[in-house]
């Protein structure tokens, strides 16, 4: 026999009770279940509004009304016509029962708990008799039961406590006297001694078919409700949350007592002390296996099998140096707090014995304070203990599951994913069972927090990055076309999946949460009515709160870079082509470094040197392997590359450096490019991260334009100016020529000094064949001496930068 518990959504339209008929069609083809229904939805929580509404004074005629309504509809719907009247009546009688007992209520401006327990039992009553007349259209042998004169409970109304034994006897003496029946039971509700109407508790209609299931040694529970099982975290806040197949009776009740609403923990006991499997299933997609909890689960490849939490909590620290070396004190503490009814969600306690804090609803928070200030008196007044402090808007994560148990690294991915992602702990615990670890944040970073250890935890499905991208020119157009065009080779390859949450540039500004198309990402910045604003946009990128977190600077303006420190600041890591900030102050730059260090977040800026050439990750590897840098020598400009590649034979210089401006290579004037203020910054960024520390006043640059064309009023003046040099730069060309060699603009770090020169090399220099607008940088070292190693390729364009932002967003999502 198996036991079908349906759930109030399970029950609360037409077109669910439709389904649930059908699903008991398909089980009673092999044997008669026995069938536990809660209320139809949203008509408990109905019921006690109505209830503290008449306590005050409200009137509840319209809320009755409605209450009636939605039954009596489901009534005409499902139910032939000529069985209708019956059941009108015994709801009827229902609704009268209940609006006297209202009544009363709003008369004496009184519930008690054992009225209000008698109030909610009719949202069961209701929706049991009103399923059990629809459904003996095709089970002639259907009848109502009424749990409450079976269930035997003491009289702790809200939360009874069932008299098992008893309970049992009475169960199958019933189903022995009605074998040939199918049992519609009413769940949630029992009875005491009194024959007065008790419940079981936060989903006791679970309980109810778990009481059952042991009473009758079924096969099988089945908990119908609206979800596929249990699932690794909460759906609503984690979308990549996924349904477990199986779990252990441990696990499975770790869960649900850290907030898995899916069933409810006391339904286990029974069940699990008969190990009789419970299975959890979807009323919506019947056809789904759901989650299965059993004694012998076979072994999980997870190291985890959840993730569950408690969305409002409150904290109480106690501290002293009362507490130290002082038995008892514990037992004071919590026998106390255990009178008065206070539950304690979670324990922490200092090695030292100098603080206990614990855990509680916020609702108990000020009266568990008031009676703790009151017990403890005498040391509070002699200064042994401090006046408890309270701490609110705080949330528990759990990690549950039996592998946890003696297996390495388990709390290091978990704090490491936390501390990442800018997630303080505030307290930590962990049983010696070593079935869950868990851990007390602020309610503000939960949704934040549950998706970053899913992603750390669930390896087989893909990391989130959230980036917000500053800069839609050239290179951010670039960088888009490539993320949309490689997003499915990386989250098969590389296990990531990038989300652009947020774009601005100098105009307007678009954010999305879910994620920007990368199709459609033009149409949306325009259509956004956002204006651009810098400080807003970092300060929603801050409050979005997302893991996973990167600051994309595709700019090439000094503003960004005031904010990349705050950026730091809140765990977003940093990725930039844009030089400005490493080439500005070596205190900057250092501040740089160490705050993404001191608050384990990545400062990544290949493209700061040569596009998407790997230098300063080469140069990295090099230090960080112990190998010490002689010297470095290098080609860093493109465009100056190109001029001096393409000024050969008969061309003149004039000529040469219009060509590169008319191919785009040039910046819009082309001193810019020529003065070799642009190579200074690279080679500086490249001496810091050698070791050196250097000013840009530090690096010697020898200019190659002649003054006249370095005074010129304007780029037109300048290209006049140019061109009355031809016989500077013809001289040059001729007098490398002759010697067989080229000219070539080269940087050179060494000695802890930087300049960059004119020079003429031969076939000998590893410069000489350089073409093209090629960049090309050599490394002398302790290792590579005799032959320097040589990183060589294109170090200019939209497409080779925008791979190299891309590259460095991919190693963000690496670590």
């Amino acid at each position: 026999m198996k036991i079908l518990k349906f759930g109030g959504t399970s029950v609360g339209s037409v077109a669910s009770i439709q389904t649930l008929l059908n699903i008991l069609k398909n089980e009673a083809k092999a044997e008669k279940p026995v069938v536990v229904l809660s209320a139809m939805s949203g008509v408990t929580n109905l019921l006690v509004s109505m209830a503290e509404g008449a306590v005050i004074g409200n009137e509840f005629t319209a809320q009755l009304a409605e209450l009636e309504r939605r039954h009596f509809d489901v009534v005409k719907s499902l139910l032939d016509i000529q069985h209708q009247n019956p059941a009108f009546t015994r709801l009827k009688i229902h609704f009268n029962h209940l609006e006297d007992l209202l009544q009363g209520i709003l008369t004496l401006k009184e519930l008690t708990p054992k009225t209000r327990d008698l109030v909610l039992s009719y949202g069961e009553r209701c929706s049991t008799l009103m399923v059990s007349k629809i459904a003996a259209q095709y089970f002639p042998e259907a009848i109502f039961v009424d749990a409450s004169e079976l269930i035997k409970t003491d009289s702790a109304f809200g939360q009874a406590k069932v008299n098992m034994e008893l309970t049992e006897q009475l169960i199958r003496g019933f189903q022995k006297e009605n074998s040939d029946k199918m049992l519609f039971v009413t769940g949630f509700i029992a009875g005491n001694d009194a024959g007065q109407i008790t419940t079981l508790g936060r989903g006791g209609s679970d309980y109810t078919a778990a009481i059952f299931g042991s009473a009758l040694n079924s096969q099988e529970i089945q908990i119908w409700t609206d979800v596929n099982g249990m699932m690794t975290a909460d759906p609503r806040l984690v979308k990549k949350a996924f349904s477990l197949p199986e779990l252990t009776y441990t696990e499975a009740m770790e869960l649900s007592y850290f907030g898995a609403k899916v069933i409810y923990p006391p339904t286990m006991i029974p069940a699990f002390l008969k190990k009789i499997p419970i299975v959890i299933k979807n009323t919506f997609e019947p056809e789904f296996e759901g989650t299965v909890i059993r004694h012998d689960c076979k072994a999980s490849t997870l190291p985890i099998k959840g993730i569950s939490t408690i969305n409002n909590i409150s904290i109480l620290n106690l501290e002293g140096s009362g507490m130290v070396g002082k038995s008892g004190f514990s037992g004071r503490l919590f026998s106390l707090l255990a009178r008065e009814q206070i539950n304690i969600i979670l324990i922490t306690q200092s090695s030292s014995e100098h603080s206990i804090t614990f855990a509680v609803q916020p609702d108990d928070a000020e009266r568990a304070k008031t009676l703790i200030e009151q017990e403890f008196e005498l040391e509070l007044l002699a200064n042994k203990l401090e006046k408890p402090a309270i701490e609110r808007s705080l949330a528990v994560l759990a990690v549950v599951g039996e592998n946890m148990k003696q297996t390495p690294g388990v709390s290091g991915k978990l704090f490491h994913a936390l501390g990442r992602n800018g997630v303080n702990v505030r307290a930590i615990a962990q049983g010696s069972s070593e079935y869950n670890i868990s851990v007390i944040i602020s309610a503000h970073d939960l949704a934040k927090a549950l998706n970053a250890v899913h992603d750390a935890f669930f390896v087989e499905l893909t990391k989130t990055l959230h980036a917000f991208c500053l800069g839609t020119g050239n290179i951010g157009k670039t960088l888009f076309k490539q993320l949309n065009a490689h997003s499915d080779f990386l989250q098969e390859k590389n296990g990531i999946q990038v989300k652009i949450a947020g774009i601005s540039n100098t105009r307007k500004m678009v954010f999305n949460a879910d994620g920007i198309s990368l199709d459609t990402w033009e149409d949306d910045l325009q259509a956004s009515d956002e204006k651009a604003d810098l400080k807003g946009f970092i300060e929603r990128m801050k409050s979005m709160n997302l893991p996973n977190c990167v600051f994309i600077d595709n700019t090439a303006s000094p503003k960004p870079i005031e904010f990349y420190e705050e950026a730091f600041k809140s765990n977003i890591s940093v990725v930039t082509c844009n030089k400005i900030g490493n080439s500005a102050s070596y205190k900057q730059y250092t501040t740089f470094r160490d705050t993404a260090r001191q608050h384990g977040v990545d400062f990544f800026y290949e493209t700061n040197v040569g596009a998407g050439l790997p230098i300063i990750r080469t140069l990295k590897d090099l230090m960080n392997s112990g190998d010490r840098v002689q010297r470095i020598e290098a080609i860093l400009s493109g465009t100056i590359s190109f001029i001096f590649n393409n000024f050969k034979g008969d061309a003149n210089f004039h000529d040469v450096v219009k060509m590169a401006q008319e191919k785009g290579y040039t910046e819009p004037d082309p001193r810019d490019d020529l003065r070799g203020t642009d190579f200074m910054r690279k080679m500086l960024i490249l001496a810091r991260d050698a070791g050196y520390a250097l000013e840009a006043s530090d690096v010697e640059i020898e200019s190659m334009l002649p003054k006249a064309c370095l005074d010129a009023q304007s780029v037109d003046d300048f290209y006049a100016a140019l061109k009355t040099e031809d016989a500077f730069f013809a001289n040059l060309k001729n007098s490398a020529e002759q010697d067989g060699k080229v000219l070539r603009y080269i940087g050179k770090l060494e000695d802890g000094k930087v300049a960059i020169t004119l020079q003429m090399v031969d076939e000998n220099h590893p410069f000489f064949t350089l073409s093209g607008s090629d960049n090309i940088i050599s490394f002398t070292t302790d290792r590579y001496k005799e032959r320097p190693l040589v990183v060589k390729g294109p170090g200019a364009g939209a497409e080779v930068t925008a791979a190299g932002v891309f590259a460095d967003l991919i190693n963000v999502g690496a670590n």
